[in-house]
C-alpha cells in the first residue's frame, strides 16, 4: 500500500512577483563575473601588448579605439557603478534599515538608475574629452 504524503515545496521563482530587487540581485552577480572575466582579459591584453613592442601596441589601440569597442569599456563603467552602489545598498542592509518591501525596492530602483546615470555622465566627459 503506497502513502501519498503532501511535502511542502520550496518557494521558486516562479512563485515571486518579480521586482527591482530581484532584479539587481541577479545583475550583481551577472556584473561581479563580467567584472572579473572582461576585466582581466582586457587588462592582460593590454599588458602583453605593451611589453611586446609598438606593434602590437599599436593594434591594441586599434581595437580599443573603433567605435563599435566602445561598448566594453561603457559596459563595464557600468558594471563597476552597479556592483559599487549595490554594495552600499548592502551594507544599508547589513545595519537593519532598508528590509520593507517598499524600502528594498526603492533602494534597487535608485541603485539602477544611479549606476545607469553615472555611466553616462562618465561617458559623456571622456566623449567630450576626446573631440
Amino acid at each position: 500500500m503506497s502513502v501519498t504524503r503532501t511535502r511542502p515545496t520550496s518557494p521558486h521563482l516562479t512563485v515571486y512577483k518579480w521586482g527591482p530587487h530581484m532584479l539587481v540581485s541577479i545583475l550583481q552577480r551577472i556584473m561581479a563575473v563580467g567584472l572579473a572575466t572582461v576585466g582581466i582579459l582586457g587588462f592582460v591584453w593590454w599588458l602583453v601588448a605593451l611589453a611586446s613592442g609598438k606593434e602590437a601596441y599599436a593594434t591594441f589601440l586599434g581595437w580599443a579605439t573603433w567605435p563599435p569597442a566602445f561598448v566594453v569599456p561603457i559596459g563595464l563603467t557600468f558594471a563597476v557603478f552597479l556592483h559599487g552602489g549595490n554594495g552600499i545598498r548592502h551594507f544599508v542592509l547589513d545595519t537593519g534599515a532598508g528590509y520593507a518591501l517598499k524600502g528594498n525596492r526603492l533602494g534597487a530602483t535608485i541603485v539602477m538608475v544611479g549606476a545607469g546615470i553615472l555611466t553616462a555622465l562618465m561617458w559623456t566627459y571622456i566623449f567630450s574629452r576626446m573631440i
